[in-house]
């Protein structure tokens, strides 16, 4: 009796390296957000930087794709997160309230964002954890606006989001893996 292998799902290997990547990422980046959170200067840098990673993230998974292939959620990552990181830049001057602010509406239209993508992409494996994530996003992105309004909001929560991030982004890559090794 003859076997056979289901083909890996198209687009799996180069979304599996962007993953872990966006993974390694996330949470060297939480680590550090979280030794410098004190540092204004540090901080901003790294406050800044996620969305652009995001960005550069999108452009590359769209670049990948193949010909034909939607990218439609992956321009408005594009656009959703270059605005954040241009509206981090300016809600830093006003300090942490402004930035959780910014950052959580960030998040809640970026988790939605991604939450469509991974579901329209349930095919390639590993999109549960992509799910997830977006639907969780969701969610702290209206916890982060809401901790904007005490006295005591810190940076912290921005930390453990993207060290969560990391790790849904980290399960999608590993699951991905074994799309990757079917083929």
């Amino acid at each position: 009796m003859a076997t056979t292998t289901a083909a890996p799902p198209a687009g799996a290997a180069p979304l599996r390296r962007l993953h872990l990547a966006r993974a390694g990422f996330a949470l060297v980046w939480a680590v550090l957000l979280f030794l410098t959170a004190s540092s204004t200067v540090a901080a901003a840098v790294l406050l800044v930087l996620y969305p652009l990673v995001d960005v550069a993230a999108a452009v590359v998974d769209a670049r990948s794709r193949e010909a034909g292939a939607p990218v439609a959620g992956l321009a408005a990552t594009v656009v959703v997160s270059a605005l954040a990181a241009v509206g981090l830049a300016v809600a830093l001057t006003s300090g942490v309230p402004a930035v959780l602010r910014v950052w959580g509406v960030w998040a809640v239209v970026a988790g939605a964002v991604q939450l469509v993508v991974a579901v329209r992409r349930r095919g390639v494996g590993g999109r549960w954890a992509m799910i997830a994530s977006g639907s969780i996003s969701v969610l702290a992105g209206v916890s982060f606006v809401l901790l904007a309004a005490r006295p005591d909001a810190s940076l912290a929560g921005v930390a453990g989001y993207a060290l969560l991030g990391g790790v849904f982004f980290l399960v999608s890559g590993l699951r991905l893996g074994r799309a990757v090794g079917r083929g």
